[in-house]
């Protein structure tokens, strides 16, 4: 079976109730405006969360689901720009998935990000290939990958230990 099918099994990602886009093939270049719908909303607390899928975090064996959170993607441009700038909170269980169109090394900065993150580096495989952890808000020091990445992963500082997730550790996401 497809590594990819198999991750995707485990993870029980396949319920009812996870959005579908309109455009699931949308290619991650587009720099088109988004939808209205897809638009970012501030609130008093900052830029509210948007579902926009499912991940899982699977172990190295893939024998073991170690969390499931609800993420939102960045995939145009101007998505991966603003990222999680200006937002006051975010539950353990979200986070915004980077997703870029080719491998290469990265390198991510928390200016105007209020909140501790880890930043997780992930390859055109799904393996998680780097981790940049509890980095500083509101900080403008570079944070580079060290390898080559296709997908980037925020979620709140100090995640990668509390749910003991590491390098070689994979992830499945479906909208």
């Amino acid at each position: 079976m497809h590594l990819y099918l198999k991750l995707l099994l485990i993870a029980g990602l396949s319920t009812a109730g996870c959005n579908q886009s309109a455009s699931s093939n949308q290619s991650a270049a587009d720099t088109s405006t988004a939808p209205v719908a897809e638009q970012q909303v501030e609130t008093a607390n900052g830029i509210a969360f948007r579902k926009d899928a499912a991940l899982a975090f699977v172990s190295k064996t893939g024998a073991d689901t170690l969390r499931k959170i609800d993420i939102q993607l960045a995939e145009t441009d101007p998505q991966r720009e603003d990222g999680l700038m200006y937002r006051k909170s975010m539950t353990d269980d979200q986070g915004m998935l980077f997703v870029f169109p080719d491998m290469e090394e990265r390198s991510f900065w928390m200016k105007n990000t209020y909140i501790s993150l880890d930043i997780i580096y992930i390859d055109d495989k799904m393996e998680i290939v780097s981790i940049q952890k509890y980095a500083t808000p509101l900080s403008e020091q570079s944070l580079p990958s060290f390898k080559k990445a296709q997908y980037v992963l925020e979620v709140n500082g100090g995640f990668c230990d509390k749910y003991h997730i590491g390098y070689g550790d994979k992830i499945a996401y479906k909208k």
